[in-house]
């Protein structure tokens, strides 16, 4: 399921979304928060471009939202209809669950938004030597 040249793959990985060999972060770990957004400039192995364009990424703030919905919808289900809580409970648990997520939901949105506009290259390569 997860193999390279599935944009699922770049999604859940954070790697490059044309050649899907190097990771498009400086630190891999999204809990690293002074690192969250650092990005190298481009990929190492192909050579593409990650910011497309200036404020490129300012569109990865509407998949964040539908993503964090998700995210929301998602503790509510667990919290209120399998673990049985009250209104008061679920709102704290689904408050709880953003916070500590947010980290994955701001790259995983980032990944996804990238992936929107950029098709995998079996063929890219570097062009440098």
């Amino acid at each position: 399921m997860l193999k390279k040249g599935n944009k699922l793959y770049s999604i859940l990985t954070g790697s490059c979304p044309r050649c899907h060999q190097e990771s498009m972060y400086v630190d891999k770990n999204p809990y690293h928060l002074s690192k969250i957004f650092k990005m190298h400039e481009k990929c190492g192995h192909c050579g593409f471009k990650y910011k497309i364009e200036p404020s490129f990424f300012y569109g990865a703030m509407y998949v964040s939202y539908a993503v964090g919905i998700a995210f929301a919808v998602a503790a509510f289900v667990i919290a209120r209809l399998f673990l049985g809580a009250n209104l008061v409970q679920t709102f704290i648990a689904i408050v709880l669950t953003m916070i500590a997520f947010m980290p994955i939901i701001m790259r995983l949105s980032r990944n996804i938004w990238i992936n929107i506009f950029v098709k995998y290259d079996v063929s890219a390569k570097t062009d440098t030597p």
